[in-house]
């Protein structure tokens, strides 16, 4: 994502520097935060049903297995991306869909439970941190889609109800949207603000520039007038 209006070379690469340590520093947060979400899932999975039941006898649930592996496959590959390419696009988009993702396991985990939803928002707004729109969209899409095909044929593991009808699916998309529109604007202030900061450094660097170029010229020109003054000293002499 091209930064904000464009002063000179050097204006960009502090801009770059900029954004790279934001993304940076969030993606050491979202590292730690899948970790410990997908610690979260087992958990949930380890003390809800750890094991289902027919009869007298008992097989490890399934939802056990889903935080296990499920799980596992959500964390493990965004923190490689983390790791190789750290501000790669791919790899915010990846920790987009993957933190979403991790909604969407906990939401179905939890038998659908409303306040599981709330999840969704918050993952959302770490994104942000992010200061990239574009990821807002992809954890959208994937939110919406999940919504929609689970809500068709498996509605128990998101609404917590055996039926749930479409409209229900747009509604929650709705208020995702709603929050989007918010954080959207919230991403381009900041973006501003980060373009602003960039360009007072650069004019402070070339401030600072003229003035090390000043010194040395008028540094120069003493040094010549005092060779000058030598040199008709030795003459005079």
């Amino acid at each position: 994502q091209p930064p904000f209006p464009k002063t000179g070379p050097q204006r960009d690469e502090i801009f770059l520097a900029y954004e790279r340590r934001i993304q940076a520093q969030t993606n050491r947060m979202f590292a730690w935060l899948l970790l410990l979400q997908w610690i979260f899932a087992l958990g949930i999975a380890l003390v809800w049903s750890p094991r289902a039941w027919a009869g007298d006898q008992s097989t490890i649930h399934p939802h056990l297995i889903a935080a296990v592996f499920l799980g596992g496959l959500l964390t493990v590959p965004p923190m490689v991306l983390i790791r190789l390419q750290p501000f790669h696009v791919a790899t915010r988009h990846a920790v987009a869909f993957t933190q979403v993702s991790f909604s969407a396991l906990l939401i179905h985990l939890t038998g659908g439970r409303i306040e599981t939803h709330f999840h969704v928002f918050g993952s959302l707004a770490f994104l942000t941190l992010y200061r990239d729109w574009r990821v807002l969209i992809t954890a959208t899409a994937v939110v919406t889609l999940d919504h929609l095909l689970r809500g068709i044929w498996f509605p128990v593991s998101v609404y917590g109800v055996p039926y749930a009808a479409t409209w229900r699916t747009i509604e929650h998309a709705l208020w995702v949207v709603f929050e989007d529109v918010v954080l959207v604007w919230g991403c381009l202030a900041a973006r501003r603000d980060m373009a602003e900061i960039c360009d007072r450094e650069d004019q402070n660097r070339q401030l600072l520039d003229k003035l090390e170029q000043r010194v040395r010229e008028r540094t120069s020109a003493l040094e010549n007038e005092i060779a000058a003054r030598e040199r008709t000293a030795q003459d005079l002499g």
